[in-house]
């Protein structure tokens, strides 16, 4: 059974939001990549308070702490206790936010291979009224910060954002988290330049 063409750039589009990606950006203060190179231990900041239970609660604070020491151990750096002296601390963030995506589609537009195309409504070429349709949404925002320790002085910026499913499971949230956390330390330390 073929759909109706009218329909298919709705599904289309829901489509691709259930396979939107993580979008990540790093900053980082350049005059310190050389000190970022040279840092080898860490330890936590306290864990943060927020308004939303969503996001700062002692379950995705120890998802991410997972996901950070996991990815951190397995190059080579070493946590420590905060009284030890560390290179550097790391600090996370979080947030829930809702969007709107708004889309406009002409669905008539060329000549009439729609099963549903009637030659009535454009002789030999098809055309009809643009379609709108709104996604509503919610987006979640991890920040992961590395601030060296001596200074206090925040040197490296991570942020993650990716829609977030209506009613994840754990194991669901836990595998997002990772993966936001892999990408942006993919890019830590940063490389002179980029």
């Amino acid at each position: 059974m073929r759909l109706p063409l009218r329909i298919a750039p709705f599904l289309l589009g829901l489509m691709l939001a259930a396979c939107a990606g993580i979008e990540v950006n790093t900053h980082y203060d350049p005059k310190a990549v050389p000190q970022l190179e040279s840092f080898r231990t860490y330890a936590w900041l306290p864990q943060p308070e927020g308004k939303d239970p969503r996001v700062y609660n002692d379950i995705i604070d120890s998802y991410i702490r997972q996901a950070v020491d996991q990815e951190l151990q397995g190059r080579g750096y070493q946590q420590v206790d905060a009284n030890a002296n560390p290179d550097f601390r790391i600090g996370w963030q979080g947030a829930i936010d809702s969007k709107v995506d708004v889309n406009t589609v002409n669905s008539y537009y060329g000549y009439g291979w729609d099963p549903m195309w009637n030659p009535y409504y454009g002789g030999g070429y098809g055309y009809g009224a643009p379609s709108t349709y709104v996604h509503e949404y919610e987006e979640g925002t991890i920040i992961l910060d590395m601030v060296a320790a001596k200074e206090n002085k925040l040197v490296w910026r991570g942020t993650a954002q990716a829609e977030v499913n209506e009613n994840p499971s754990a194991s669901h949230t836990q595998k997002r988290i990772g993966e936001a956390v892999d990408e942006m330390l993919a890019r830590f330390p940063p490389k002179a330049g980029e």
